[in-house]
């Protein structure tokens, strides 16, 4: 039942997108993100949803009226940049066959966010946008902190697959998700669903704590603090925090609290070593190869050639080192770069907010949206998360606030002005 389900939503939305291609893009943001095919599905299991979604998506793009130009922002050409330089490295790889498919796959993510770009044409489409982002990924948040709460956090929460399929990784996901339900929930005017929302959050806080992973515990406390800092009402917020974690914590069992207590002993610890070893090998081959070593550079051969222990392969376990060893210098700088500015578009976005009530929700999304962005450049220096979709979904959400906000700011000073001539005339 489940799988003919999922089967209707698939095939039914692909032919919807053929003439309303913005429904392609939320289909297809469900598909990457919550992956519900590979988890319900048996069929569908098999069958390619993501080029199917894709091509419809696309197909409609081209015969639909009601699209613009994607270049909306100087955000957009930087993104292009990023990926234009990801392409050039391409046939320099160390390992061009292998590193193929992995560009493959990115360039996919980069282009479909282009489209996201061109067909979300309206306030109401980014919030449906948002939605589709909290519950493709608040699903496993709100699922993973009913079964620590329910188990004692004796087990690990695992992740339903793709780039989210290991403990860590489902672990950023959902941290990065919940500065979004807090800034849906700051547009609600029912009660209950305002309630509703803040279970969803606490939730997902002890699933990032029930997955047992070091860095998704620095970054919850990090976003944390600055959902606190930028959001509002304070004081509520401080009080129902310090709450949660007096009521989670002691849930933990003592494995929990030992392996956290190795955050401070990082150089006994075998992982964390493997880490830093894999570290140097990015910062030793950057400095050898401009153009980095490309996206398969994870292997004996590789470290023996870069790692001060060539015997301790690991993946590069952070978003930093992750681009420098594969793209190079320049490859890292655009892609912090590609970080300053979500930040700062995100702060104009508070600025506009504070200034103009009438666009009061700016200032909820540009301060729940650096939240997210803290939580990820935390937990990133930790895992290889460079190309998950995520954190550039977010970064479009950012984009296409902005240019909303900037359109009705522009509306309403030519209405203004229109109105100022009007009463000139009369007198």
């Amino acid at each position: 039942m489940r799988d003919l389900v999922i089967l209707a939503i698939i095939l039914g939305g692909s032919a919807v997108a053929l003439r309303k291609p913005w429904i392609g893009i939320i289909l297809w943001t469900w598909v990457s993100l919550m992956n519900p095919h590979q988890q319900w599905g048996y069929t569908s299991a098999s069958m390619p949803v993501a080029m199917i979604v894709g091509v419809s998506t696309l197909t409609g793009l081209l015969i639909s009226r009601e699209k613009r130009n994607p270049f909306i922002s100087s955000a957009v050409w930087l993104l292009a940049a990023f990926v234009v330089w990801i392409t050039f490295t391409l046939p320099f790889s160390m390992y061009f066959e292998a590193s193929l498919p992995l560009w493959d796959r990115s360039i996919k993510i980069y282009l479909m966010l282009f489209v996201t770009l061109a067909l979300i044409e309206s306030p109401k489409k980014m919030n449906i946008y948002i939605w589709t982002l909290v519950v493709s990924i608040g699903f496993y948040g709100v699922k993973g902190g009913a079964f620590t709460l329910l188990t004692g956090g004796s087990y690990r929460v695992w992740g339903p697959g793709g780039f989210i399929g290991g403990n860590n990784e489902i672990a950023l996901a959902v941290i990065m998700i919940i500065p979004l339900m807090r800034y849906l929930q700051l547009q609600m005017t029912n009660k209950w669903h305002r309630h509703l929302m803040t279970l969803s959050m606490i939730l997902s806080a002890v699933m990032a704590l029930g997955t047992h992973s070091r860095g998704a515990l620095l970054a919850l406390i990090a976003m944390t603090f600055l959902i606190w800092i930028r959001g509002r009402q304070k004081l509520i917020l401080g009080v129902m925090l310090v709450v949660v974690g007096f009521l989670a914590l002691p849930f933990m069992p003592e494995h929990w609290w030992a392996r956290m207590e190795t955050i401070q002993t990082y150089d006994q610890d075998a992982s964390a070593l493997g880490r830093i070893n894999a570290w140097w090998m990015a910062w030793n081959l950057a400095k050898d190869r401009l153009l980095g070593g490309g996206f398969e550079i994870y292997n004996p051969t590789v470290f023996g050639m870069y790692a001060p222990d060539p015997n301790d392969v690991h993946a590069a376990h952070s978003i930093y080192f992750q681009i420098l060893g594969e793209h190079g210098f320049i490859g890292l700088t655009l892609f912090l770069l590609l970080g300053v500015v979500t930040w700062t578009t995100a702060g104009k976005l508070m600025k506009i907010g504070t200034q103009q009530p009438s666009l009061g929700w700016t200032r909820d999304l540009g301060a729940m949206i650096q939240a997210s962005m803290v939580g990820y450049a935390v937990g990133g220096a930790f895992l290889s998360l460079a190309y998950f979709d995520l954190p550039y979904n977010i970064m479009i959400i950012v984009i296409l606030a902005k240019y909303f906000a900037d359109q009705e700011l522009e509306h309403a000073k030519t209405h203004s002005s229109n109105q100022y001539e009007s009463t000139a005339k009369q007198t």
